[in-house]
């Protein structure tokens, strides 16, 4: 199937990009056109995604950034201007997961995941939106969850995390849309990257049996599943789409 090209010229930023679904982002957002920066800890994965992409003639950009540090917003974004003069699109993808109650929880292990999933989209606001005024195209998207909108056995922070981020979208929404911003939340399933592996792996023997029999379709999504649906959020496609909880999960939600 050819990838559309719905996004030439237009200039994003995809925080969490070195991997997983940010790298994919990356990816899809590139191929329609658009000139991705695209930002994460992990320089390693960063700096060869990189290489990656510029050998498929991309125009990629990777840069190190913390998206609990609001100097580090400050820094990308006055590169983003100096170089363009605009923000089209932002993808706050970065995030992280724990399963921990709220009895295994502790002090530090909340406020990792608050400051990463949670803080960095209220840092990305305060440090974009006058970059994102100056475009005439201007599209948010921020990674919720499933567990952003209903519960789960466990995962105190994250679902507090993610639930945020879901009320956060709707009051950005409306907030700024009356200037053209867009602001729309994605709310991922279950995802094959590496961090499911993971969440496998703590969950113990028959976890993935267990998820998968609750899932209509069947199987796991790819990452480029995801990349398609936020691909399409930053377009034009869905210009008169703001405030939306936008669900990826193969069914998973629809019987609840």
């Amino acid at each position: 199937m050819t990838t559309p090209r719905r996004l030439v010229g237009r200039i994003a930023l995809v925080t969490g990009g070195s991997n997983g679904q940010g790298a994919a982002h990356t990816r899809r957002l590139a191929q329609e056109g658009a000139i991705v920066y695209f930002s994460d800890i992990d320089t390693s994965a960063g700096a060869a995604l990189e290489a990656t992409l510029r050998a498929e003639n991309l125009d990629v950009h990777f840069r190190k950034h913390d998206v609990s540090d609001f100097q580090a917003w400050q820094d990308i974004l006055a590169e983003i201007d100096t170089e363009h003069g605009r923000l089209d699109i932002l993808v706050n993808n970065a995030g992280i997961a724990d399963i921990y109650t709220a009895e295994d929880a502790t002090e530090e292990s909340w406020q990792r995941i608050v400051d990463i999933n949670q803080k960095s989209i209220f840092l990305s606001f305060k440090a974009a939106v006058p970059l994102l005024r100056k475009s005439k195209s201007a599209s948010v998207i921020n990674t919720s969850s499933i567990f952003g909108l209903v519960g789960a056995d466990g995962y105190i922070a994250y679902v507090a995390s993610k639930g945020a981020v879901t009320l956060m979208t709707k009051s950005t929404a409306i907030t700024y849309g009356r200037e053209g911003i867009r602001v729309n939340s994605i709310h991922p399933g279950y995802i094959a990257t590496p961090m499911l592996e993971e969440e496998l792996a703590d969950l113990g023997d028959g976890a993935e049996e267990r998820i998968l029999a609750t899932i209509p379709l069947g199987r796991f999504s790819s990452a480029e599943e995801i990349s398609g649906a936020v691909a399409f959020l930053a377009s034009d496609d869905a210009s008169y789409i703001t405030g939306a909880e936008l669900l990826i999960d193969g069914g998973h939600l629809a019987g609840r």
